[in-house]
């Protein structure tokens, strides 16, 4: 077998889940060692996908690639397909690095860390799965292999009222994929022949009366993956209570599964629904972003206002699949992958500061900025690419999908202008709470009066090396012993793991080029075709408000195109 017959994408899913199965027999009785074989099975993987994607994936094609297909189940019409193109592609090394970071940001587990480790590879082995499977079936097997191992890790290590988040988790994201089932198998039913692959279903002629039930409940069940308003009540309270190497992968990775199936099966397949539903995703898309920049203010949960922060951000995403144009949909991927690295290490700061402060509510801390001066610098950074400061990943998605929505020529100038104003409050709003965080932290306090006056408090004058020095300190809003608080700052595991994050945010912030020339080819297909249906709909329509453009294909054609790209 050559490297060109090789099975990448097999390999690359069924390694951490064939490893995560090895766990049990290792040698190690203080967790030491299944820490080690974790993290170097995700790092194993991580360099496995970009080695497989360096040699064999062609970013200048919209086709997929590194095509894999497999009877499994012939009774069922189920196959082992896999393969990617640029929506998956960038969203699979996504998950690989924020995945085997959090194996590393999980360093200190002490309950029961084989269990622990067992189903943060299995999460990962099925997370890849979810962005690879060209199988509609596989794709819902591994969707819902996805829920197992986060109920548990949100219910075994997380706060106090981790058994009411984990479930109420688990229900909303079970009762949503059984539409996801219902779609399709009402696709796969649809016609003569019986199939699951996404392929063949997209050379499918479904009628408008399938299409739009199919699309809504697609819809409702990414929409709460996506976090969309109303359906989102369950991640503030995941977040809350999971621990932080759980939270990196629900924000940097979980959320993006709903994004990936509104456009792989909500826009691929079913692109004549998506012309009425392209609207309504834009309105819901501002009250995401307005709603949770909001909400996130009024929150004083540390995790909790950036939970509601990823409910506001995913609102751009929305936007953009909605604007019909290259740039915005180019920028609801760049979005993606931005606040997949943002929220990560954000929430990664926010356990490193738990794991000194003991408390997740804001007003309870306060001062420690002095004392932990790397964990203030790195949050800092962090903050300004969640806010959009210029030169920062956030900014460079966001202007993306405002352009792409403001030059749309789809919509009446009324519903772009209210769009974009709207948005751009959630963007006002977002510095205000994102900083208001920082300063309650790191600044002065807004709680415990005693410590803000007490001369005695003043931690400026506390040597952070010697603990000879027992007079009474403030940290945070507790006045303690020295003896009796954690004034380390940010060691060397904690400094990489945030700058991993933070350098592909600046470069990509920077030079926007070396994200989306990733996948600029496939989202401009998908926007082609997009145009497509909306001129076909509306000459259907006879509504002569929409242009007639001749340079666009068929809709045969393209769906031919697609079907034969991945043979």
């Amino acid at each position: 077998m050559t490297l060109d017959q090789f099975p990448w994408l097999t390999a690359i899913v069924l390694l951490p889940l064939v490893a995560s199965f090895l766990i049990p027999i290792l040698p190690d009785k203080e967790g030491k060692t299944v820490r080690w074989y974790a993290l170097g099975v995700g790092i194993a993987d991580f360099i496995l996908m970009c080695y497989a994607f360096w040699k064999n994936y062609d970013p200048s094609s919209a086709t997929f690639q590194l095509a894999e297909k497999y009877t499994w189940i012939p009774q069922l019409g189920l196959s082992w397909a896999v393969s990617v193109d640029g929506i998956s592609a960038p969203l699979v090394l996504l998950a690989g690095l924020v995945t085997t970071l959090s194996i590393f940001a999980a360093w200190q587990v002490n309950i029961k860390p084989r269990l622990f480790y067992f189903l943060m590879l299995v999460l990962y082995a099925a997370q890849i799965g979810v962005f690879v499977s060209q199988d509609l079936l596989l794709f819902f097997i591994m969707w819902e292999v996805e829920l197992i191992p986060v109920y548990l890790l949100v219910s075994i290590w997380g706060g106090q009222k981790r058994q009411y988040a984990a479930t109420k988790f688990l229900l909303y994201t079970a009762a949503s994929s059984i539409f996801i089932l219902v779609a399709g198998l009402a696709m796969a039913l649809y016609g003569n022949n019986l199939t699951f692959d996404m392929a063949e279903l997209a050379l499918k002629d479904f009628p408008l009366a399938l299409e739009l039930p199919v699309y809504a409940g697609l819809l409702i069940a990414f929409g709460v993956k996506l976090a969309i308003f109303p359906l989102h009540t369950w991640l503030p309270d995941a977040h809350g209570e999971a621990s932080s190497p759980v939270s990196m992968v629900l924000a940097g990775v979980l959320l993006k599964m709903g994004g990936y199936g509104l456009i792989r099966m909500n826009m691929g397949l079913l692109e004549n629904a998506h012309v009425y539903f392209a609207p309504v995703l834009a309105m819901l898309g501002v009250i995401n972003i307005v709603y949770g920049a909001v909400n996130s203010f009024a929150q004083t949960n540390m995790k909790r206002r950036l939970a509601f922060s990823s409910v506001s951000h995913m609102g751009f995403v929305l936007i953009g699949i909605a604007s019909y144009t290259d740039l915005g949909i180019s920028g609801a991927m760049l979005q993606m992958i931005s606040h997949g690295l943002i929220a990560s290490v954000l929430f990664f700061l926010a356990g490193v500061t738990y794991d000194r402060t003991h408390t997740m509510l804001m007003n309870e801390m306060g001062y420690i900025g002095k004392v932990m001066p790397k964990v203030f610098a790195l949050f800092t950074v962090g903050a300004l690419a969640s806010l959009a400061l210029p030169g920062m990943s956030g900014f460079a998605s966001e202007i993306a999908i405002f352009v792409g929505m403001t030059s749309s020529d789809i919509y009446s100038s009324t519903f772009r202008t209210v769009t974009v104003f709207l948005a751009a409050v959630g963007v006002i709003l977002t510095p205000i709470y994102l900083l208001s965080m920082l300063r309650q932290i790191f600044y002065a306090s807004d709680g415990n009066p005693t410590c803000d006056i007490n001369p005695s408090c003043d931690i400026s004058d506390i040597s952070l090396k010697s603990q000879g020095n027992q007079e009474v300190v403030c940290f945070g809003t507790s006045c303690v012993l020295p003896s009796e608080a954690d004034f380390s700052d940010a060691r060397p595991r904690e400094v990489f793991i945030a700058v991993c994050f933070l350098v592909p945010v600046v470069a990509i912030g920077v030079y926007p080029k070396m994200a989306t020339n990733f996948y600029d080819a496939t989202t401009t297909a998908i926007n082609s075709q997009m145009r497509l249906a909306h001129e076909q709909v509306a000459l259907i329509r006879n509504n002569e408000t929409f242009a007639v453009q001749s340079s666009f294909p068929n809709l045969s054609e393209v769906k031919a195109k697609t079907v034969l790209a991945t043979k």
